[in-house]
């Protein structure tokens, strides 16, 4: 069954978020995220009054002419330049296993566990029982996780799969992936088209569970999805970097021609 793609429009924090996530370092001057609201048909003062909330909320900071990225946020772009090319080892059938045992925790604690889990693709079995196939580099876990929880490693006795198959629902992950996967082959011609569908794809690939191939359903689109958004990416970013008036330095790194505030 196909799924009818549907994409939600992206806001002005969504806009300046998407756009640093994107850059490689993650600054850019005012000027340069106008332009990209620009192509959305939003006002340079919402952009303006959406970096201020920013910067009060903690996500960004102004630094040398530019605003940045936070550390918090940091942490979110690197979770998303890997699920574009995820580190994974050979699945011997080990599962890692983390069991809450902190007590008495905050509401505010549990939120943080939570997003922690999403993190490292983990997923919950039953409250405060959280797993998955052991089949990825270790990751560098956040404290909390060490805080709340006893770590372990283990084997299900039963059927994996069966297991696998009810903590993701990989059907649906599949059929948006293959929407999305159309939608790149269909190269939208509107800049800001590309752009609202490079976001769509990056959110996507960020709920990857990124599971061992034995634990996979037949045609699993998950590498094709990567690979034809790489190939659609190198042309967009191209495209998004000459509408703002940045150019790609010798080193790969994105210089700033327009350091406008």
């Amino acid at each position: 069954m196909e799924e009818s793609l549907s994409l939600r429009p992206l806001t002005a924090r969504s806009i300046v978020l998407s756009t640093l996530l994107g850059h490689h370092p993650p600054a850019l001057p005012a000027r340069a995220l106008v332009r990209v609201g620009q192509l959305f048909g939003t006002a340079e003062g919402t952009i303006r009054t959406a970096l201020t909330r920013m910067v009060a909320a903690g996500d960004v900071e102004q630094r040398d002419g530019a605003y940045r990225l936070t550390e918090r946020l940091l942490t979110r772009q690197a979770r998303q330049d890997d699920s574009r090319a995820p580190r994974t080892r050979p699945w011997d059938g080990d599962w890692e296993i983390a069991v809450v045992t902190g007590e008495r925790r905050a509401a505010p604690e549990r939120a943080a566990l939570r997003q922690a889990m999403a993190g490292l693709r983990m997923a919950e079995l039953r409250e405060g029982c959280w797993l998955r196939p052991a089949n990825l580099v270790r990751r560098d876990r956040p404290a909390v996780v060490a805080e709340q929880c006893t770590l372990l490693t283990g084997a299900p006795e039963r059927d994996p799969a069966v297991l696998t198959a009810g903590l993701w629902d990989l059907a649906a992950w599949a059929r948006r992936a293959r929407a999305l996967e159309a939608a790149l082959a269909d190269r939208p011609g509107p800049l800001a088209d590309r752009f609202t569908v490079s976001a769509a794809v990056l959110r996507h690939l960020l709920a990857d569970p990124v599971l061992p191939e034995a634990l996979l359903p037949a045609d699993w689109p998950g590498e094709r999805l990567r690979a034809r958004y790489e190939a659609f990416d190198r042309d967009f970013r191209a495209l998004l970097l000459q509408h703002i008036g940045e150019t790609a330095g010798p080193s790969g790194d994105r210089e700033r021609g327009d350091r406008g505030i």
